[in-house]
């Protein structure tokens, strides 16, 4: 029997991989199984949506159908895997059993979803694939009001683009800055300095206790007391890697599905990679890494093992009110941050005891020098010495 590559999922990790696969490979049977519609697109562009006024027909670069052709696979749509049986090599579908001759998990993560009191709670949209979008944007339509639950990231690009949409938005999250796990104090001010130009209003800090209808919209109420009236509210919260499945199956899991630098799990034969991997101990949700893996993993699934190295990844948030790049130091090295500049125009830099740069926070005007700042960054992951 020749038993197909199988990939679980098709987001950027697992048709990029499949792409890349194809590069080097053109004759081993490919499978791909998606629980979702199986439509191509770019996960960032869904906070880019409003601002350039996109249904999620308008983010969809391709059908399942012309992806299939054209990377000469199988692609199987609303489909759930029910198990995965390592020791013989097959996973479920249901009572179905799908044989693989290597399996690539790249399956994602999930939203943090957390309970709401009140009659509405189905007024909540996490918004985390192409198939979410579209139920926010037509629960959206005709509306005008949003609340946003975080603050970090996905939060500020999503106030960021519903702005430009026309809404007006309030961003609740019990924290004191926004992107604290990212940003530096300074460019965090200068961030939400923006957002507030534009009229978001923001309330770090409390949380959402509960979520009431009324005769005109939603009532979200805070734990400070505050009452914000709204008309629909985004769960940006953060996002979970989706591990269950492979715990079940006895595969080492930790932050993530953890892997090897050849992305390899703890079972010969089964590999993962993307937003539900922990690559080498790092577990980073950006497209770079992403990428990179894809790479990687496509060359050793066609017979050249291949591992895994990150140079600087700096991540570009989008937030065009405030430009922001931003490439925190690399795990265990720590540093002493300087400022510079004013107002929306921060250089927030990050060196070692020796002047050597480690990180960089870049708002405004100053986003113009990441390319210089880039060249002497330290890799998050340097190549291994052969």
């Amino acid at each position: 029997m020749n038993a197909p590559v199988v990939i679980v999922g098709t987001g950027l990790a697992g048709y990029n991989l499949a792409r890349e696969f194809r590069k080097l490979d053109s004759e081993t049977p490919l499978l791909l199984i998606t629980s979702d519609d199986g439509r191509s697109y770019s996960k960032p562009m869904l906070s880019t949506g409003f601002g350039k006024n996109k249904e999620a027909d308008g983010l969809s670069m391709a059908e399942p159908g012309a992806m299939a052709d054209q990377l000469k696979a199988e692609v199987r749509t609303h489909t759930r895997v029910s198990g995965i049986d390592p020791g013989h090599k097959r996973l479920w579908i249901g009572e179905e059993a799908v044989y693989y001759r290597d399996l690539i998990l790249a399956w994602g993560a999930e939203t943090v979803r957390v309970p709401v009191e009140g009659d509405a709670s189905d007024a909540v949209f996490p918004i985390n694939d192409l198939e979410d979008y579209a139920r926010f944007r037509a629960a959206a339509a005709g509306k005008r009001r949003v609340v946003i639950l975080g603050a970090g990231l996905i939060g500020c690009e999503f106030a960021n683009d519903l702005i430009l949409g026309g809404y007006e938005v309030d961003l609740v999250a019990p924290c004191e800055q926004v992107m604290p796990t990212l940003l530096h104090p300074a460019a965090a001010a200068a961030v939400q300095a923006g957002l507030e130009g534009l009229g978001a209003r923001f309330h770090l800090g409390p949380v959402l206790t509960r979520l009431l209808r009324t005769e005109q919209g939603l009532e979200a109420h805070l734990s400070d007391g505050e009452v914000l009236p709204c008309d629909v509210v985004v769960s940006a919260i953060g996002l979970r890697p989706r591990v269950d499945l492979a715990a079940a199956a006895g595969l080492q899991t930790d932050r993530g599905v953890t892997v090897d630098r050849h992305l390899k799990t703890s079972h010969a034969n089964i590999y993962a990679l993307g937003d539900c991997a922990q690559v080498d101990g790092l577990n980073l949700l950006y497209v770079m890494p992403l990428m990179s893996c894809a790479r990687a993993l496509a060359q050793t699934l066609s017979g050249n093992p291949t591992a895994v190295s990150y140079g600087p990844m700096p991540i570009t948030v989008k937030t065009p009110v405030c430009p922001l790049v931003v490439s925190p130091p690399p795990r265990g090295m720590d540093g002493v941050w300087t400022v510079a500049g004013q107002g929306a125009d921060i250089k927030a830099l990050c060196h070692d005891a020796d002047g050597k740069l480690l990180g960089y926070a870049l708002t405004g005007t100053a986003v113009l020098e990441k390319l210089a700042f880039n060249k002497v960054l330290p890799p998050l992951l340097a190549p291994l010495l052969a």
